[in-house]
């Protein structure tokens, strides 16, 4: 058994100083000592899947870091560690707990994913080891992750069992620095938007500079149509990973403060994966910009209707400590949102339904994407060319 000082030491020597996570039982002296240290981030993440796409986002800008989970929450962390990580080819160091190994007593709904944990990374082409048990065989065990990150531009994954880790308290008591803000029934306003889609990427285009802003675009037509209006070396398309835009510009934002990072989300997948507004309201900055195109419908898989009409995006945004977030239908509230200083903020932009005619796919590869936008940033990473 090691004490968590012992991992978190020569951890840090490496550079991994982003964390974000799940708790677990087992990982609860690595989240207290990071918490506890002010030269690291904790970020608390609703889901899992949500800690690995924020854990990217800040690896994309050039930090390298951690995600933390129970292995019961591997499966909800499946999708953006096959369709993002391996599409992109973005590095992440994952710490997953063992619950339900195999003859040891645990809990009854731990018990087939203690079987299949392994088997699980395995398929999803995640090398991985064991977790350190003896202080003097961490600094091995992470050089060879580290390498294998570098060399391959995937994931590394340590399986820790119970009693890996001494216990460790929490000394300090981090508390959100926003409050829930109450949404005004007059404030409700939506209606049929006076806007398309590609109109409002286009003034997206025209209010979000290469040289200050980055723009991550949601998967489906978002970010097809923002490629055919104007692709930029600051954009980033995303392919898969449905609703995990808003989690992974969260961690861009958070790893370069001087950028505005603006997330284009779309209702269908803003609905996927709504707990991460919890995490903005209570960990994103200023320079966190969050704007919702909501048609009703999920376009890219047939125009099925979307729940959107019974939801106020900004009104949830609001009541998770968003700083402003407000309803519009026009051009001008859609300006007027891109040019606001104070974030983290969101605009619910009601839009029509329509798709150009012969609308491109990027023809650039999501890995060419991340190499541009990563040379853009000037994220000096050995897996930046990757």
């Amino acid at each position: 058994m090691i004490e968590a000082s012992d991992f978190i030491g020569p951890a840090k020597q490496l550079g991994f100083n982003t964390w974000a996570g799940v708790p677990c039982s087992f990982l609860t002296p690595f989240i207290n000592s990071v918490i506890d240290d002010p030269e690291m981030t904790y970020i608390s993440s609703a889901n899992e899947g949500d800690a690995v796409a924020t854990a990217s986002g800040a690896a994309l800008a050039g930090q390298r870091s951690v995600a933390l989970m129970q292995n019961s929450g591997l499966g909800n962390a499946v999708s953006p560690l096959s369709s993002l990580n391996w599409v992109f080819r973005i590095p992440i160091l994952l710490i997953v707990t063992l619950r339900g190994e195999p003859g040891l007593a645990d809990e009854p709904q731990h018990e087939l994913m203690g079987q299949i944990t392994g088997k699980i990374l395995d398929e999803l082409q995640i090398p991985w080891d064991w977790f350190p048990r003896e202080a003097g065989d961490v600094e091995g065990v992470l050089t060879v992750a580290n390498w294998q990150m570098e060399r391959t531009g995937r994931p590394y994954a340590f399986i820790m069992r119970k009693g890996s880790v001494e216990k460790a308290g929490l000394k300090s008591h981090w508390q959100p620095a926003t409050r829930p803000v109450p949404f005004a029934a007059e404030e409700f306003r939506l209606g049929d938007g006076d806007l398309s889609r590609q109109q409002a990427l286009a003034c997206v285009i025209e209010n979000t500079p290469e040289d200050d802003s980055v723009v991550i675009a949601t998967t489906g037509f978002t970010g097809r149509e923002l490629f055919a209006i104007a692709d930029r070396p600051n954009q980033l398309y995303m392919v898969g990973s449905m609703g995990c835009a808003s989690s992974f510009g969260l961690g861009v934002s958070l790893a370069l403060p001087e950028k505005r990072v603006l997330v284009l989300d779309g209702d269908g997948a803003a609905l996927m994966r709504m707990g991460n507004f919890a995490t903005v309201g209570a960990y994103g900055g200023d320079n966190f910009r969050h704007l919702v195109l909501d048609n009703s419908v999920h376009e890219s898989t047939g125009g099925q209707s979307t729940v959107s009409r019974a939801v106020s995006f900004a009104g949830v945004a609001r009541a998770c400590g968003y700083r402003e977030a407000s309803e519009g239908l026009s051009q001008a509230e859609l300006v007027s949102f891109l040019r606001g200083e104070a974030g983290p903020s969101m605009l619910q932009l009601k839009t029509r339904t329509g798709v150009p005619k012969g609308l491109p796919r990027p023809d650039l590869s999501p890995r060419e994407v991340k190499q541009r936008l990563m040379q853009h940033l000037g994220a000096d990473v050995p897996w930046a060319g990757l």
